[in-house]
């Protein structure tokens, strides 16, 4: 199952593979069919998009040049031209298109490659965007999930309460009474 926290597809997608810092992150598409789900689960497409190893490639590839995009727009860094012609060229090809089915109710059936698409041109309309400035990376250490910080003033520090916010918090609570318990012990002086 995925996890969508970020405010963005786009960057849901991104946190796809978690813990980057890690000396072995944890990568979530393992196979094309959980690729399959990833889409159907984060609304993306409404139906089953058949993938192949290929359309898992060709995705963690596009994931991984959105992330260079987005981290060197969290550095205030210039674009890695590759990433940059990789996101442009799939944000280039035909997207999922939504389609009216009957009594109203919207549907939207992809190939793999439009799916991508659609991500793609999602990371364009973010990064060249002004919710661009709302970008900020996780501040629990073993996570490097990027989210979009809607918060009242952009204080937002995690990218979701559970589990990253449980943990900062239970951390700085442990800290302040451990800093508390040595204030309070009484000094003890050789003579």
């Amino acid at each position: 199952m995925h996890s969508f926290k970020c405010g963005a597809p786009v960057l849901d997608f991104l946190g796809t593979l978690r813990a980057r810092r890690n000396t072995v992150p944890t990568e979530m598409l393992v196979s094309p069919e959980s690729l399959e789900a990833w889409f159907r689960e984060s609304g993306l497409v409404d139906g089953d998009t058949p993938c192949g190893p290929s359309d898992l490639e060709q995705a963690t590839a596009l994931r991984e040049a959105v992330y260079l995009l987005v981290a060197a727009t969290l550095a205030g860094d210039d674009y890695d031209a590759d990433a940059l012609a990789l996101v442009n060229d799939t944000a280039r090809t035909p997207s999922a298109v939504p389609q009216l089915a009957r009594r109203g109710r919207r549907r939207t059936e992809a190939t793999p490659q439009q799916a991508l698409s659609s991500i793609a041109r999602q990371a364009v309309q973010l990064l060249g965007g002004p919710d661009a400035a709302l970008l900020k990376e996780c501040s629990r250490d073993e996570c490097t999930q990027v989210y979009l910080d809607r918060s009242h003033g952009g204080r937002r520090e995690w990218c979701a309460m559970d589990p990253c916010g449980n943990r900062i918090k239970a951390a700085a609570y442990r800290a302040r009474k451990r800093t508390e318990a040595r204030a309070a012990s009484p000094v003890r002086s050789s003579r």
